[in-house]
């Protein structure tokens, strides 16, 4: 009888951790952000450079000098860490500047002009450089809302069923309808404009609502077509092939299964779809134009919206006239962020 010894267990290596960083690393690290953040503060403030933007472009390029210099006699190791750093994080206030720029501007400009009779009154009877405590901008609000209201009526059937058909049909036009989607989104919204301008202004003789809503129709189009077909084939073929195996057709399974199943997500086409159009001007100004009372019927004349109100005061240039403008403007950027967050809270739902 023979006995087995069993091999003496190797002791296992313990495995090489990769550097970390030390605490003096992120010390200097800070520090030359620090350094470099106020020494571009000082440059804005004393010399010629321009507000928010300048001061991302000369925080960025300083925070780089500063790397290099300071990390000259480190290892490779600790020079790469820091200079990534470094670039990361300048990298990102200069991406976040002009958003701040853009965004602060609006908000110290606009508040102004913030006053209950901005949303309860019209320009009817006022003149543009009154006082700001006379006149408002409900009848751009009202023909803003009117005319995304008969875009959004007009596009969402439209742009659900071309997702429907390009992800549930795949028929011989699929190629085809990708395509002029695809071709429409890189449209200038100008060139939206001057299609409805020469089909239906120019032959009826007659700027309107309608005619801006169509405008914007034309180009909601595309981002409600390419989102919902996006969404749509998140829709699991599980799904689908039970529909058919209890007997439904496919035009059955596409709107009582598939459908349904996404419909938070095509809510996001249409939230999108709208932010995308509800701060164009160019189409609007060669169809809807503007008008300084509350309309309501889209066919009856020239219709204000908050676009065409912002560049129309802004052309004309006065204090007050400039005033209303940025809290029309500061009105507007509310609205698209509003519509972004919706778009955002609706699109989860569907991933959860």
């Amino acid at each position: 009888m023979t006995a087995t010894i069993a091999a003496p267990e190797r002791p296992v290596a313990e495995p090489k951790t990769p550097w970390s960083p030390t605490r003096s690393s992120r010390i200097q690290t800070f520090t030359t952000l620090l350094i470099a953040g106020i020494v571009a503060g000082v440059l804005v403030l004393f010399t010629g450079v321009a507000g928010l933007d300048g001061f991302g472009v000369t925080f960025f390029v300083l925070s780089l000098a500063l790397a290099v210099i300071r990390t000259a006699r480190l290892g490779s190791k600790e020079r790469t860490d820091m200079l990534m750093k470094v670039v990361v994080t300048s990298a990102a206030v200069l991406a976040f500047t002009p958003w701040l720029s853009i965004f602060g501007s609006v908000i110290f400009k606009g508040y102004v002009g913030i006053r209950p009779n901005f949303f309860t009154q019209d320009m009817g009877t006022t003149v543009p450089d009154d006082y700001l405590e006379f006149g408002g901008a409900i009848h751009a609000i009202v023909g803003s809302l009117l005319m995304v209201l008969i875009a959004t009526v007009v596009t969402l059937p439209l742009g659900i069923l071309s997702g429907v058909y390009l992800t549930e049909v795949r028929g011989r036009l699929s190629f085809l309808v990708r395509f002029v989607v695809q071709s429409m989104s890189g449209v200038p919204s100008i060139v939206a404009g001057l299609f409805i301008y020469t089909t239906l202004v120019f032959a009826t003789d007659t700027f309107s609502g309608l005619a801006g809503a169509l405008a914007l129709a034309v180009l909601m189009l595309p981002t409600v077509a390419r989102t919902s077909e996006e969404v749509l084939k998140l829709v699991p073929e599980d799904l689908r092939s039970a529909g058919y195996a209890l007997g439904a057709r496919q035009w059955r399974t596409a709107f009582m299964v598939v459908i349904p199943t996404v419909r938070s997500g095509l809510t996001t086409a249409a939230i999108l779809g709208i932010a995308r159009v509800v701060g164009e001007t160019a189409p609007l100004l060669l169809t809807s134009l503007s008008n300084t009372v509350v309309r309501v019927n889209p066919v009856d004349g020239p219709m204000a919206s908050l676009p065409t109100y912002i560049f129309g005061y802004l052309q004309i240039g006065t204090e007050n006239a400039v005033l209303r403008a940025w809290t029309g403007s500061l009105v507007l950027l509310f609205i698209v962020l509003v519509l972004f967050t919706l778009a955002r809270r609706f699109g989860g739902k569907d991933k959860r």
